[in-house]
């Protein structure tokens, strides 16, 4: 009698869990192509006004090119301070209005766009498409985030500190993704964004509690830029060599840190449930002195 097969990869199987890490999530700009596509409307405008007649209306035309590029310019800014604010449970918003800046950007070049070709003197037509741009601009992209999020209760010094910090962290990353690209190698890059996942995670951690700062602030600074060095020596030597040791030193390196600061973060959060339970009790204790008795 035939035996069904029930090994690991059968559909029903149970012999071996899947120990793989969960596939990483692909990062998308979140400008894209939908704010790149506003720097369109200047290159046209400008084409439209060479040989005009009109120098006046050359110059509108011109200064309008302007005020829409930075309008295209500061939309794409203002989508990706948008991304990292609400990619964060706790976080400040964004010192610069750019998405609203942006529409005003927008509005004022659309009109001197109209002025650019008019035939005749008319101060309400480029007013009412600049007005028109600035309502559209604003129903597709939205304003930005208003006020900060999650951060009820929380030292604005201390949080001043953590954003230097993880600035600095941030930068160290980009940076060793930047220079291992010159290795060459899939396997290397793909263990650093492993490593840069974990790295982000400890970063999240500290965010979301400032305390976390000063046992982390060695991992996120001097743990990092060696991290980085070693990156950009690794990325010099097998680019040129395709040294096999050299790799694997690498490779080993990014293993070791990924340990360390995975475990960095399990402790911070253990010691944020420690932090819990202690508050806890100490509440229930002042309870039960008021007469309140909880089960």
């Amino acid at each position: 009698m035939a035996q069904r097969y029930g090994g690991k990869f059968s559909p029903d199987g149970s012999g071996v869990q899947n120990t793989e890490k969960p596939r990483r999530k692909i990062e998308v700009d979140p400008a894209g192509g939908r704010a790149n596509v506003l720097f369109v409307p200047a290159v046209v405008l400008v084409a439209t006004s060479f040989g005009s007649t009109n120098p006046f209306g050359f110059l509108a035309a011109m200064l309008g090119a302007v005020s829409l590029t930075l309008a295209a310019w500061l939309l794409r800014g203002g989508l990706r301070a948008e991304a990292a604010y609400l990619s964060r449970k706790v976080a400040r918003r964004p010192a610069l209005p750019r998405k609203t800046l942006a529409a005003a950007f927008s509005g004022i070049g659309t009109a001197l766009a109209v002025t650019a070709h008019l035939n005749a003197f008319d101060l309400v037509s480029p007013v009412i498409y600049g007005i028109v741009a600035v309502g559209l601009h604003l129903a597709a992209f939205g304003f930005d985030p208003l006020r900060n999020k999650g951060m009820d209760g929380i030292d604005t010094f201390q949080q001043d500190r953590v954003a230097r910090v993880v600035d600095e962290a941030e930068k160290h990353l980009l940076t060793m993704r930047e220079t291992i690209n010159r290795a060459g190698d899939r396997q290397a890059i793909a263990r650093l964004e492993d490593f840069t996942d974990t790295a982000r995670d400890l970063i999240r951690t500290v965010e979301e509690d400032p305390r976390d700062l000063t046992a982390a602030r060695k991992y996120l600074g001097v743990y990092l830029q060696g991290a980085r060095d070693a990156t950009a020596k690794f990325a010099d030597i097998y680019s040129r060599t395709r040294d096999t040791q050299a790799r694997t030193d690498y490779l080993a390196l990014l293993d070791d840190l990924e340990k360390n600061f995975a475990a960095r973060n399990r402790k911070s959060l253990l010691e944020d449930r420690s932090d819990l339970t202690i508050e806890i009790d100490v509440l229930r204790e002042r309870l039960s002195r008021e007469g309140v008795r909880l089960k």
